[in-house]
């Protein structure tokens, strides 16, 4: 008999969600209620061969906690394991992270990642559980701002966020890869995590095309996720998104901090609410023509993948923020589909056209209430949100081949990619009509593509390895099983690629920056003073001395990287020794657990006869 059970319930079941080990420190809180018993707090992070940044930071503010009183412990747990727990079940109390984009980004970014309207929903969209109508209002007013007063609401912004602390800004760490530079140039042009890095790679060595065989490029990584897993919306699968882009094409993407035309071959303001795309001529990897009703049908599908099949919507777990963006579409005709936008200003609304495009006549089919092993999930998921996606359809110059789980994936060229056909004479857009002067894409001839992109990918296959750690990643590339790696390695390895003659260091900045993410829904991390104690409790010079080895910069915005969004009061300069909001409650490294302790005391903590911080009634 098939009995109803709730998503988490039936996640745990069928192993896909951890166990409750981060229940028993919950536990002995709320038994505290009841008595005088030591306030516990878990940090959960991944374990050091996937991430050794991360563990690094959890430890120093677990030492810390400790110091002042907390009973601390960490907990580590694979990266898919750890997001189902945090992004899914929200089920922590305090753990370490890395933001997924590893390029500079718009501040609208937040309006996902804070805002309350969020709260319930699993995803990326506001994991903390954080609840301030101020900062809504401030989220709400700089997506519809003219761009006059637009800096203006975001420093406002900036300034609420780092005084109320949903989550702790740790530092923006430099993305290090290890790359041989014999059959293959360009890696430092952007950051190998990137698509757009990978993309801009030319060839330099063609022994591979004089022998007859592909042109192969080689990669290896420590994250077996892209071998298991090729759902573009799976938010518990993802990191960078490095792969899933060159899998699915997007509107548009950024290319050196400008947005261009990518799927979208021009795009035009039609009135102050609505944007007209025109798209390229293209087809999904299994050979359908790809229409203005796939786009229509991809961002109906954020907002909802049961496409109305249930009582409450099911959105999408990635990319909320930036879909939400877009309030309804129209298809015009085949090639033309406009995106009503509200008032949302322009800077803003080019993020709505930077998600996945899925197939319709693919993904329609999963808008299903999930059922798995003989179980009917309630109406929290859909079957779109637990699929694997095996054989992934998309649009991209890449398409799927081939994977071992655990072992390697294995992509290929993509044939009828607008990037090849561009190639053919640098000119696909040569027929298309570059005159729309209220474009807001294109070059003065009417071409779209930049340079560096046309005739790419410069390989024809992509195969991704996956090693059990950075170390054995960095032997791959100096033994020439690989081209270079597309983890992020731990700053432990810069001196053995200085020791390998045919490895060299690839260091490029990272717009993907540490954090440490508190649950605003349990006490006493619902308390924004509490959270800002915490956060005082982060050395973040002294992590990126000892942790990062110095690649990485300590910093308070999460828009560290764009410092025209950033006020100078919240700009960590070289002349800066400490965080200008929450300076480290020490000196030299050495915290000040009795001066912590004090603070604590002001704000209504009491401890016991031992400096243990007491849990407090609630």
């Amino acid at each position: 008999m098939t009995g109803r059970i709730s998503r988490r319930d039936a996640l745990a079941g069928i192993g896909l969600a951890v166990g409750s080990a981060g229940c028993a420190g919950r536990a002995r809180n709320i038994a505290g209620r009841e008595g005088s018993s030591q306030l516990v707090l878990e940090i959960r992070t991944t374990p050091a061969d996937e991430d050794p940044n991360g563990i690094r930071i959890a430890r120093a503010l677990a030492e810390n906690l400790d110091a002042v009183g907390v009973d601390t412990r960490v907990e580590t747990m694979n990266g898919t394991d750890l997001h189902r727990t945090v992004l899914l079940n929200h089920d922590f109390d305090v753990y370490v992270g890395q933001y997924t984009e590893v390029l500079p980004f718009d501040p609208d970014v937040l309006y996902g990642l804070i805002h309350s309207k969020f709260t319930a929903e699993a995803g990326w969209q506001n994991p903390f559980g954080f609840t301030d109508l101020d900062v809504d209002e401030l989220l709400e007013q700089q997506r519809a701002a003219a761009e006059s007063d637009r800096a203006r609401i975001v420093s406002d912004l900036q300034e609420s966020v780092c005084e109320k602390q949903p989550f702790t800004v740790v530092a923006f760490p430099d993305a290090l890869a290890a790359a041989r530079t014999d059959r293959f140039v360009g890696w430092e042009t952007g950051p190998p995590i990137s698509a757009t890095g990978l993309l801009t790679m030319d060839l330099v060595d063609e022994r591979d095309e004089d022998d007859g065989e592909p042109v192969t490029l080689r990669l290896a990584t420590t994250d077996g996720r892209i071998t298991e897993n090729w759902n573009p919306i799976a938010a518990e699968y993802r990191r960078y998104g490095t792969f899933m882009s060159m899998l699915y094409d997007r509107l548009a993407i950024v290319d050196d901090g400008t947005t261009i035309p990518w799927l979208a071959r021009e795009w035009e303001w039609i009135d102050p609410e609505t944007i007209e795309i025109g798209l390229r001529d293209s087809t999904w990897h299994d050979g359908e023509p790809l229409t203005a009703e796939d786009v229509a049908f991809t961002y109906e599908f954020l907002r909802d993948t049961s496409m109305g099949g249930t009582e409450m919507p099911v959105p999408a777990p990635q990319f909320r923020g930036r879909g939400s963006i877009v309030e309804s579409t129209d298809v015009v005709d085949d090639s033309t589909v406009r995106l009503i936008v509200g008032g949302a200003d322009e800077a803003v609304a080019e993020r709505a056209l930077q998600v996945p495009i899925l197939p319709r006549h693919v993904w329609i089919d999963r808008a299903e209430t999930a059922t798995v092993g003989g179980f009917e999930f309630d109406t929290e998921t859909t079957e779109a949100l637990v699929t694997s996606n095996e054989d992934p359809v998309g649009s991209g110059p890449m398409r799927f081949i081939e994977s071992t789980p655990g072992e390697r994936v294995v992509f290929e060229r993509n044939p009828d990619h607008f990037l090849v056909r561009s190639g053919s004479d640098g000119s696909e857009d040569a027929e298309a009509d570059g005159d729309t002067a209220e474009s807001t894409a294109g070059t003065e001839d009417g071409e779209s593509i930049p340079a560096p992109y046309r005739g790419k990918p410069a390989f024809e296959r992509l195969e991704v390895a996956i090693v059990g750690s950075d170390v054995s990643a960095v032997q791959w590339v100096a033994d020439g099983y690989a081209d270079g790696t597309v983890s992020n390695l731990g700053p432990d390895s810069v001196p053995r690629i200085g020791r390998e003659s045919d490895a060299r260091l690839v260091s490029t900045q990272s717009a993907a920056f540490y954090y440490v993410g508190y649950n605003a829904r349990r006490a006493p991390l619902s308390n924004p003073r509490f959270r800002g104690i915490v956060a005082s409790l982060v050395d973040k010079s002294t992590i990126v001395d000892d942790a990062f080895a110095g690649y990485a910069r300590p910093a308070t915005s999460p828009l560290a990287t764009s410092p025209e969004w950033v006020p100078g009061n919240l700009r960590w300069d070289d002349d800066r020794e400490e965080d200008p909001v929450h300076p480290f409650r020490g000196e030299d490294g050495s915290l000040d657990a009795e001066a912590t302790r004090e603070a604590l005391r002001e704000i209504g903590y009491r401890f016991d006869e031992s400096d243990r911080l007491l849990a407090r009634d609630q």
